[in-house]
Order: structure tokens, then sequence, then C-alpha cells
């Protein structure tokens, strides 16, 4: 994750997110990276001497663990290859965003001034002077800055399509339904919200006013964690066994939004935590039936007078599968997650972070257990999840990660801390379908 910034005005703050996969329209074939990975671990096992293949440890260690070597640039959905130049300007999806924290300023201004189906349209901030200085950065008119309290004027400006909510947590419904009512499509920052009943009035606001709702679960949206769900998807790991998670980050400052339960909903779970249990889901395709859970506030630390300091949960899904999740605001940096299977396993160490991602595979080769990893081209998160809500726009498609997603996930934490507060294993009802909208562009990625 990203250092946490000082508590600003809550209107200039940037949301949890740290946290969302299908961008470009026209399809392309290509070769899954274990048909790929199949050919050259074969060649490795017949190279043997060769060096392509060579036994890990010290000597007299277990012969049976061979590595295989790194494979770079695979031909596979990682790389997008797509037939079209970039859209003109004048044609792209305009965004108005809202809130000019450090994830703004950072990360999603600079994606979007590089997107290929969405420009940077207008500002909303509650600082003119400092929306004015970024305005001009990006080629935003002095009349497309407006403040808090005039957000409805962007129902004047037909060049702004979707309005990008980046603000605490606690105020994405309010400006999810001043959006909605202004008529534009909305791409909220996770959390969706502080509670279940607010996350469901976003979404029959937006339907009420036949506008897109889209979560901006950015992980969703990355290369690998893609490929990971398509392995998933094609067996490659077989029967799934254990997936165990953790999203840790030591915060400092205590008079940050993300300790006021009000405006974060929760302390390390809605924030950090929730990248391991929307990764649990998305990965595994599986929805949980119950939730143990424990959470900790340690008495005397300021950090932690409303917000827990550390959650751990373990999710029990219908296929047998497990995961085993902890998130902590008050320990080192530290990110990732492994997917365990019958016939083979998965790690990224470290995962869920905007770049450095890693990402390694475990399976049998002729009866050795063999790994490998997987290193790609750096591609901007921000940007691939951006331009698919511009696609869905522009096609009338249901976002890959609608509001419902986020609303799943919101059920899940709340039963989390039901189950922390009892200390009983709490049941999730089951859904008749995936939360996920269709993924009508999957093999673009």
């Amino acid at each position: 994750m990203s250092p946490r910034s000082p508590r600003e005005n809550p209107q200039e703050t940037i949301s949890a997110a740290t946290s969302g996969d299908d961008i470009a329209p026209p399809p392309n074939t290509r070769r899954s990276f274990l048909q790929r990975g199949s050919a050259g671990i074969a060649a490795a096992l017949a190279a043997g001497s060769a060096g392509n293949v060579w036994a890990t440890g010290a000597p007299g260690a277990d012969t049976n663990q061979v590595r295989l070597p790194l494979i770079q640039d695979p031909d596979t959905e990682q790389k997008e290859q797509t037939p079209d130049a970039n859209l003109p300007p004048d044609d792209r999806v305009g965004y108005a965003v809202v809130g000019l924290g450090r994830l703004s300023l950072n990360q999603i201004l600079p994606a979007l001034s590089h997107c290929k189906y969405s420009r940077p349209a207008a500002l909303v901030s509650g600082d003119r002077a400092k929306a004015l200085k970024v305005a001009r950065q990006y080629g935003i008119a002095d009349t497309d800055v407006l403040d808090y309290q005039r957000f409805e004027r962007l129902a004047d400006n037909p060049r702004i399509q979707v309005v990008y909510i980046v603000l605490p947590n606690g105020m994405h419904k309010e400006y999810t339904l001043r959006a909605a009512k202004i008529g534009k499509h909305v791409l909220c920052e996770k959390p969706m919200a502080t509670s279940v009943a607010d996350c469901q009035a976003m979404i029959d606001a937006c339907r009420r006013a036949g506008r897109k709702l889209m979560i901006a679960y950015r992980s969703q949206y990355e290369p690998m964690d893609r490929m990971i769900a398509k392995m998933v998807r094609e067996n490659k790991l077989g029967p799934l066994r254990e997936f165990v998670a953790g999203n840790s980050q030591n915060v400092g400052d205590p008079t940050q939004w993300r300790l006021n339960k009000a405006l974060a909903g929760g302390g390390a779970l809605p924030d950090i935590g929730l990248y391991c249990l929307n990764a649990a889901r998305f990965l595994s395709g599986e929805e949980p039936l119950d939730v143990i859970a424990s959470v900790h506030k340690p008495d005397g630390d300021p950090r932690f007078v409303e917000v827990e300091e550390s959650v751990q949960f373990i999710l029990r899904f219908p296929s047998g599968l497990t995961a085993t999740c902890m998130s902590s605001y008050a320990s080192h940096e530290s990110r990732f997650f492994r997917l365990q299977g019958s016939q083979g396993w998965v790690e990224m160490d470290p995962a869920f972070g905007y770049n450095g991602l890693r990402m390694r595979h475990g399976m049998l080769v002729d009866g050795k257990s063999a790994t490998t990893e997987l290193q790609i081209d750096p591609q901007d998160q921000f940007a691939r999840e951006i331009d698919h809500m511009s696609v869905c726009v522009k096609n009338d498609i249901t976002p890959h990660t609608p509001g419902e997603e986020g609303l799943q996930d919101q059920r899940i934490m709340e039963a989390i801390y039901e189950s922390a507060r009892t200390g009983r294993v709490v049941k999730i009802a089951r859904l008749a379908a995936s939360t996920r909208g269709p993924d009508p562009h999957e093999e673009t990625f």
C-alpha cells in the first residue's frame, strides 16, 4: 500500500483504495500461460543438465524439487494487444474526479491522462486554488472546477459522463446519490460504503436513474490476478483447498480519517483487509457460507480509540475451500496471498499493490514438484479499470465489478464484525448468482 497521508479536510482526503479486469473491446486470440508454460517445462526437463532445470536446496536436498526458468513476457491475456488506436480526445468518456487527495493526485489523474478511452474532464474540490493548479496540469478548464456545494452543476456539462468518487468511505453514498440524480454514471472507490443499507441505496439510486455503478476493485483488473482466476476456471490447480492472505501496514497519524469510524466504517478490515476478502471470492469464483473472526483494539493506543487495529477471519466455501485472512494497521508492511489446490499452488508476494507484484506457481511435472515465476510488463491498473468503465458506458454493458459486488463484500464484513463480537460462527446468506457483472471482453486481458 502507499504510505498514508495525514488527515486533511475529509472532502479532500482520498478513499481507502489501493483497491479492481477487462478493458479493451476487441478480443485477442492467445495461448494461456499454462499452455505456453507447459511447453517450456517439458523442454526444461528434457534439457536436464543443460541448466534449464536444477534441484533446489543444498547438496543432499530433496532432488524431487525442481525450479523452472523464469517466464518473461508470456503471450497471454497479460499482453494487451489492441489493434485499434486510442480514441481521439473528444470521443473519450469524460470523468469528473471528486476529491483531490493523494490517490487522485498520484494515481487516478495520471492514469486518466494516458487512458485509451477516458479523459479527465472536471474536478470537484473544497480547495479551489489547489484544484485550479491541478486542472491546468491536465488541460481542464477553470469553469469545470467546482466545489462540493456546486456539485450539481456537473449536470450542465454533457462532456462529463462519469463521476469518479474518491472521498472518505462514509461520503460515498451521498455523492453517488447526487451523481445519479443529475444523470451521471458512477465509478466509486472501495469499500463501497459503510453499511449494507447505504450500499443498497446506492444501487437503487443508480438503477432508478438508468446509470451504471462500478466499484473500483483495482486488483480484479490487474493482469496477474486475472491470470490466477483463469487458472482456477480451467482447473489448473485442481480442486481448491486453502487460501491464505495478509495485508498489513503500520499507520502513523492518529488523526487521519481512516481511524475515524464515521468516515471509514472500521479500521484495518474495510481499508486493507478487504483486499484479502475480495481476492478470496474473485480468485475462487465462490461465495462463502460462513465466517469465524476476531478483532483486536489495544488499550492506550490513540490510533485505535474508534476502530480496530487488526482483524483475523476464516471463510468457509461450498467446495470445502477455506480462506484464512489477516490484516493489521500496526504491523510492518506486508501484502501476500497463496491459493492451494490438489494439483498445484499459486501465490503473489507482494500482492495488492500498485506495482512491483510478483507471482509464483507450483505444480507437478513428471512426478517432480516444480515452481516457476511469471514476469510481465508493468501496466497501469487504474487505467485498466477506468477504461473498462468507459467501455461499459459506450457499449451499455454492466461493469465487471458493479455495485452488487461492493454490497456483497459489505455483507461479509458485517458478518465478520458480528462473529468477532459474539465469538461465534456467523452464516452468510447464499446468493442466487455471482455479484459480478459479465466479463464481455475477457479475452483481451
